[in-house]
């Protein structure tokens, strides 16, 4: 048997999911049960008056944030979900597969810094005298993200064998991007074509951070300037590559700008710390070399990454 304090307790427990259920605000409540009071004790509501007044004014205000709450609350659903979203579509379409092959080493890292990777990389090879790659940056977020990466994905697979041009192939991506997705939506590219018979190797960028080239006879560092407008942004733009050989245990190091930007680290020069790291462990495998270059500057950014951390080498 229920005491009358628990009768209460149920009675209003009732009560109060009916009153979410019709979306009955709490300074309505107050409102309800101030009436009443004043109905069966009409002679005694002089002094509770004041008190009531505040109550409904504190309810008011009380019911505002707590409506701002729940609508926030169901925007971080509503993201989360647009995330998962995102994240699969990433894991299910958008896998990187480094090929293996005898005369150059490949390697490549590719850390996001959240659920979903804003850098995509796109490896092609014809089996016989060409290699391509892309290295991408895609500035935004969520599923339209993961669809404009998709778009590029499938822009540069049904290009085929125009790999060979970097230039034409910016050009087109570009179309593609500029028609297809939101003006908002920007993409980076570098992209590089090795002809592997006779090491000539080709690039061009669109707003792309600048790859590097260590050049093993001079030891030195030489950085791969290419200027071009980002993907998304005028239909018609123009690119243009540039070329250079590649010999014997000479480098190419392309990445995104989440390895070179040290955010509240002005006075570091990321470019002269990755570059001395190649130079003084240069005898290591290109994979080798990708991990040791995500671990220093890792550690240089006190462990706390602030953009997806991409880098891809080349080892002839």
């Amino acid at each position: 048997m229920l005491n009358q304090t628990e009768k209460n307790l149920y009675i209003a427990q009732n009560f109060t999911r009916q009153l979410i259920q019709k979306s009955i605000a709490p300074e309505d409540v107050v409102s309800i049960h101030k009436n009443a009071v004043e109905a069966i004790f009409p002679n005694r509501m002089g002094e509770s008056q004041p008190a009531y007044d505040f109550l409904i004014e504190v309810m008011v205000h009380y019911g505002m944030a707590h409506r701002e709450h729940q609508s926030l609350l169901q925007k971080q659903a509503e993201y989360e979900l647009e995330m998962r979203i995102a994240t699969n579509i990433q894991k299910t379409l958008l896998k990187s597969y480094v090929p293996k092959l005898q005369s150059i080493d490949i390697g490549m890292i590719s850390i996001p810094i959240r659920k979903m990777n804003g850098d995509y990389v796109h490896f092609f090879h014809d089996g016989e005298e060409y290699l391509s790659m892309a290295v991408t940056d895609v500035v935004g977020k969520g599923v339209p993200a993961a669809l404009c990466m998709s778009m590029v994905k499938y822009g540069l697979e049904t290009l085929g064998y125009a790999y060979k041009d970097p230039s034409y192939v910016l050009e087109v991506i570009n179309r593609v991007i500029e028609k297809g997705v939101d003006d908002s939506m920007f993409v980076s590219m570098f992209y590089g074509c090795l002809d592997i018979r006779q090491n000539i190797f080709s690039y061009a960028s669109a707003g792309h951070e600048p790859a590097l080239h260590y050049r093993a006879k001079q030891d030195e560092f030489v950085s791969l300037e290419a200027k071009g407008l980002l993907l998304g942004v005028l239909s018609e733009t123009k690119y243009t590559f540039h070329e250079l050989v590649l010999e014997e245990n000479d480098l190419i190091i392309m990445m995104t700008d989440g390895v070179t930007e040290f955010r509240g680290q002005d006075d570091l020069n990321s470019r002269e710390i990755i570059s001395a790291l190649i130079k003084e462990n240069k005898y290591l495998s290109a994979q080798q070399l990708c991990l040791l270059l995500y671990r220093e500057i890792e550690k240089v950014q006190n462990f706390k990454l602030t953009d997806d951390f991409t880098v891809v080498i080349l080892k002839k």
